[in-house]
């Protein structure tokens, strides 16, 4: 297993482009199948989960065709059902996450599915009620299969129903919106996800030729088509990979340009860094961080200790708490960090705690930070990344960090972030990659 050797205390300088986003890779990736028509689909992540999602759909006969660097085609005509039946694919299934997508385009397209219990990150229980009871809903039956670990899935139509969601879920409802929109009749879900990536889900989806109509909002109308045609889809930067940047420029007192960001699509994320104290600059569509020696973390307007919690969009993120946590190690000032969704993913604390960070964890769900700045920085350390997203968080505080630190498991942030040792090092990092 590789790892990274992190000198820290080296400032980044230039200009860094982010690379797709992950989250709408796996969706739009999953939502070709719906179709026999040829899907094109520009700025995929060159990254371990997409990478394997594609691997197993050419697996099952999809074509898959590289056209240039993260742009491919695909043609599901040839859909091989009868894989789904095989070990290989049991295999593959389970070590990735985001293959519980799959269940909502081939129950609508081809009347059957079958998910073994999905794999990811060890962040706690993260239960797929949401997925399974909306496409129930439609019309499908699930039975578990408790000796092989796998859900079936079959359905002979698919009908429109109205849906109230029991937590507004972005794959979850991503799984849903596939589902639906070849079903019979008119699908309305309510709670629905608004981020960007399911906006973008159902904006590929009506250029394919379905009937989606509150995209962006928690109410979305789904008019059930008979069948979906190809088209050509463009994916986001991800957003997380930019607040990460911003994260890294913060704490290594560095002066740094984030190309290309789609800043309207950002949400509150900008305004909650500066919340910490961050300056940062919109050029254009370029986020231009200027360097800082010290920044200071904001409170509420009667003084009482600032709290950044996750919250369904445009709320800020679950998948940047983590980046927020560690850069309030190295501010002036305290903030309570509210992980609301996943009762483990702050337990990554106790190792920025041993690099001298002063943190509090309350809960499994909450942890209070003291930031000294710069009087007491923290101290390199042997990590190993339990999630993408603390792994990343790891990675931000060995590279602010006095001495080399040593993180492991990197297969983790690799899942999640793009060649990211060589894009760092090119702004100035010092990151080694050790096999």
């Amino acid at each position: 297993m590789a790892k990274f050797l992190i000198e820290g205390g080296h400032p980044l300088c230039g200009e860094i482009t982010p690379q797709g986003a992950k989250n709408e890779a796996l969706e739009v990736i999953c939502a070709i199948l719906l179709t026999s028509g040829k899907v094109t689909i520009s700025n995929i992540p060159d990254i371990l989960d997409v990478n394997n999602l594609i691997s197993l759909l050419r697996d099952m006969g999809v074509k898959v065709n590289l056209i240039k660097k993260g742009c491919y085609s695909f043609h599901a005509d040839q859909v091989n059902l009868d894989y789904m039946e095989t070990p290989d694919f049991y295999r593959k299934c389970a070590a990735l996450r985001g293959s519980v997508m799959l269940a909502g385009p081939l129950v609508s397209r081809f009347g059957k599915a079958i998910i073994p219990k999905p794999g990811g990150d060890k962040i706690g229980r993260r239960r797929l009620d949401t997925h399974f009871l909306g496409i129930q809903k439609l019309g499908a039956e699930f039975t578990y299969d408790d000796e092989r670990k796998l859900y079936n899935v079959s359905a002979k139509q698919l009908t429109g129903a109205y849906m109230l969601l029991d937590e507004a879920s972005v794959t979850g409802t991503a799984n849903i919106v596939m589902a639906s929109v070849l079903a019979k009749g008119v699908t309305t879900i309510y709670n629905a996800a608004c981020e960007p990536y399911i906006q973008q889900l159902c904006k590929m989806l009506n250029r394919m030729g379905a009937r989606i109509s509150g995209i962006g909002s928690n109410l979305l109308t789904i008019e059930g088509v008979d069948s979906l045609s190809g088209c050509d889809h463009l994916i986001l930067p991800d957003m997380i990979e930019i607040g990460s940047f911003i994260g890294m420029a913060a704490m290594t007192h560095s002066e740094l340009t984030i190309k290309n960001v789609c800043y309207d699509q950002l949400g509150m994320i900008p305004d909650c860094f500066r919340r910490l104290g961050i300056e940062l600059e919109r050029r254009n569509d370029d986020i231009y961080i200027p360097k800082r020696d010290h920044y200071t973390i904001d409170t509420f307007i009667d003084g009482s200790i600032m709290t950044f919690a996750d919250a369904p969009w445009p709320g800020l993120t679950p998948d940047l708490l983590s980046v927020f946590l560690v850069v309030a190690t190295q501010a002036k000032g305290s903030v309570l960090i509210h992980q609301k969704m996943f009762e483990s993913r702050l337990f990554f604390v106790d190792k920025l705690i041993d690099m001298g960070a002063q943190i509090i964890l309350c809960d499994p769900h909450r942890a209070t930070v003291i930031g000294l700045g710069n009087d007491t920085p923290l101290r390199a350390s042997k990590m190993s990344s339990p999630d993408i997203r603390a792994g990343i968080a790891l990675l931000i505080a060995a590279m602010s960090a006095h001495g080399t630190s040593t993180i492991s498991n990197i297969e983790q942030i690799d899942r999640g972030y793009e060649d990211i040792d060589g894009r760092l090092n090119a702004v100035g990092a010092k990151i080694m990659r050790v096999e």
